[in-house]
């Protein structure tokens, strides 16, 4: 007993020192424990997200339809460039100004003015060539114009490449106003300062209300003369859905009178 004693001290300071390690390795092992599920809680929370597939962009081009030359509905080469001297010359030997227009609703007279040579020029060549002939009314909007020129056909889209979408300058004119029956000219709203005509379209006017605001913007080359009660049939043809295309064609055919 006096040995256990005396030895206790020793013993004791063994437990105490070898305590202190194991409390310390305790206390590490809990540190790292605590440390990795802070890290998969963190890693949880903030997911790496997938690289996004990689997608291919391709520009979709427009459709002109490939013409062979044995094929080539119009033999002339009309541009930009040689435009007003092509129709200079065109119109000195094709002089014709009165139009007979027929519809399935009836027909009108038409008189194209001398004052808007190519303007007038223009039309006539398109006329003899075939081109409105294929085409139809395909804008009515009432209480204002018919709007014709246009069809959807694959033969329409070869006409206008052939002609390569050629413009006319403006031809304005003082006291050549939208009234009535004025035959006008359709042109591009941009990117067109000079105010070209488009000579495939054309409107004409079924309004008598004032529409000054369209002097000096389009052209006015022609003037119906008899036949305004088929513009007012034409117009009042059922639409085709929410569209200003008549739900049946009115197609457009022309005759050259004189």
């Amino acid at each position: 007993m006096e040995l256990l004693k005396a030895y206790m001290p020793v013993l004791l300071n063994k437990i105490i020192k070898h305590t202190k390690y194991f409390t310390a390795l305790f206390l590490i092992i809990m540190l790292m424990a605590c440390d990795n599920k802070s890290s998969n809680k963190q890693a949880t929370k903030t997911p790496t997200p997938p690289a996004p597939p990689k997608q291919e962009i391709v520009e979709k081009k427009p459709t002109i339809p490939i013409v062979k030359k044995d094929t080539l509905l119009v033999k002339d080469v009309i541009n930009e460039k040689n435009v007003r001297r092509f129709f200079t010359e065109y119109g000195k030997k094709n002089p014709e100004t009165k139009l007979l227009l027929k519809t399935r609703l009836g027909n009108m007279h038409i008189t194209l003015f001398k004052e808007t040579p190519l303007h007038r020029a223009s039309f006539i060549y398109l006329i003899k060539n075939g081109y409105y002939n294929k085409t139809c009314f395909h804008r009515l909007v009432k209480n204002f114009i018919i709007q014709g020129g246009w069809s959807d056909t694959e033969i329409v889209q070869k006409y206008r490449s052939q002609l390569n979408n050629y413009r006319i300058p403006p031809e304005f004119r003082k006291g050549i106003i939208h009234k009535k029956g004025a035959l006008s000219a359709t042109r591009r709203w941009v990117n067109n300062p000079e105010k070209k005509s488009n000579p495939f379209e054309f409107f004409i006017m079924q309004t008598s209300v004032d529409c000054s605001h369209l002097n000096f913007e389009h052209t006015v080359f022609g003037q119906v003369t008899s036949g305004f009660d088929v513009i007012d049939k034409i117009i009042n043809q059922k639409l085709d859905g929410n569209s200003e295309w008549p739900e049946v064609d009115v197609d457009i055919e022309f005759e050259i009178l004189d």
